[in-house]
């Protein structure tokens, strides 16, 4: 491949949670990106062939980097499938390899996303038969090849995911407790928190620890791609870039710093939470920069020696009916200690319970809205002052 093919620039999407979607912009400018949109759940920017590799490998709130590759209207199936079939489909796939599609359908006179998959699929086969007598078979599991079509009203975009696997499977996570924190999320939270991977950071509820690891992977400059289970799906696209694929992977390992970069700590009232913490931690390969500690929050205090940073934490929402009064009892718990145990601290609450939320007792200076899952959740952020200091104004939500 000539070098000037190397670096020529192109547009790419990259998928995200509801909330995340200006953190992961400037994760992506801070890559060299130019950002061209940014919408709901998605940046839309143009780079380089390296940028694609290296925002799969350092993207840490991404979901999934895209490529698109055609753009048509389609006001019917005739028109979806004439379309599709117009595309010379041995550009991206060979007869050899395995395919997948995934559709996602709005406001289209199409009904189902499933029937949009099945046609778009049915025309790259057929035109497989038709030039070559052989086709490429579908496995939805594990492909080769996964295309990604999008149509909005009767207007369609088809791309290829670079990515494969959901970038927030970092790889890393042995099991976890009953409701973990994605791993992008955690991060989201981290950067939507200001945290710079130097200050101190306590999280006294870490359960399975996603949020200190996450942020041992941000202090110690680790690209979460480098956990990656198999291939990224860019590896089996026709114009992969062995040597350069090589050579940025050697850049990336070659950032990690080994020196401990910050106080991360955490710790929680249930020794198997604080046992799977260390399972998740010791397959990061991050025992040195995390301690972790069986402790009710109620207990929990700022390290006498370090100074005060943030304290980061994801407490439970209480799912169950008849957890009202129990959750209320917990937040209360979390507003005293930290009023009494962590003065000269940022803290950040990430909830989905907005009403035990409010038993915290102190004015929140943030509240950023976010999902964890399905849940309306938000990330509160309370200014701890020295003292008797007036809290801060809250912002409006």
């Amino acid at each position: 491949m000539s070098e000037n093919r190397r670096d020529s620039a192109f547009f790419m999407t990259a998928t995200t949670q509801f909330g995340l979607e200006e953190v992961l912009a400037q994760e992506l400018r801070d890559l060299g990106a130019k950002i061209e949109k940014i919408g709901q759940r998605a940046v839309e920017f143009t780079g380089t062939k390296q940028l694609l590799y290296e925002a799969n490998l350092w993207c840490r709130t991404a979901v999934r980097i895209l490529k698109p590759f055609a753009h048509f209207l389609a006001p019917d199936e005739k028109a979806l499938y004439r379309e599709v079939s117009r595309l010379d489909w041995s550009e991206y796939l060979s007869p050899d390899q395995t395919f997948a599609i995934t559709a996602v359908v709005n406001k289209s006179t199409f009904e189902h996303s499933l029937y949009v998959a099945q046609l778009t699929k049915d025309a790259i086969v057929d035109q497989f038969r038709n030039r070559t007598g052989v086709r490429p078979s579908v496995d939805v599991k594990t492909p080769d090849i996964r295309l990604h079509l999008h149509m909005i009203e009767n207007e369609v975009v088809l791309s290829l995911d670079a990515s494969g696997d959901s970038l927030h499977r970092r790889g890393y996570r042995q099991q976890t407790n009953a409701a973990p924190l994605n791993e992008a999320l955690a991060a989201g939270l981290l950067l939507l928190a200001g945290w710079d991977g130097k200050k101190t950071l306590i999280d006294p509820m870490c359960g399975s620890g996603t949020l200190l690891t996450e942020a041992a992977l941000i202090a110690q400059r680790i690209a979460p791609g480098l956990y990656h289970q198999g291939k990224f799906a860019f590896e089996n696209w026709p114009d992969f870039d062995r040597a350069l694929w090589e050579s940025v992977k050697m850049d990336a390992r070659s950032a990690r710093l080994e020196e401990p970069q910050a106080y991360l700590a955490g710790s929680d009232l249930l020794p198997e939470f604080i046992e799977l913490a260390r399972q998740n931690v010791e397959a990061a390969d991050l025992e040195d920069y995390i301690r972790l500690s069986v402790r009710d929050v109620k207990d929990a205090k700022a390290p006498a020696k370090e100074a005060p940073g943030l304290v980061v934490m994801n407490p439970p929402y209480g799912e169950r009916i008849g957890d009202e009064t129990e959750m209320e009892g917990l937040y209360k718990t979390i507003g005293d200690t930290l009023k009494t145990s962590f003065q000269g601290y940022d803290a950040y609450i990430f909830t989905g319970n907005l009403q035990a939320a409010k038993r915290v007792g102190l004015k929140a200076s943030r509240r950023i809205p976010l999902f964890n899952g399905p849940i309306d959740c938000r990330l509160l952020k309370y200014e701890l002052y020295q003292g008797t200091r007036k809290a801060a104004r809250p912002e409006q939500e």
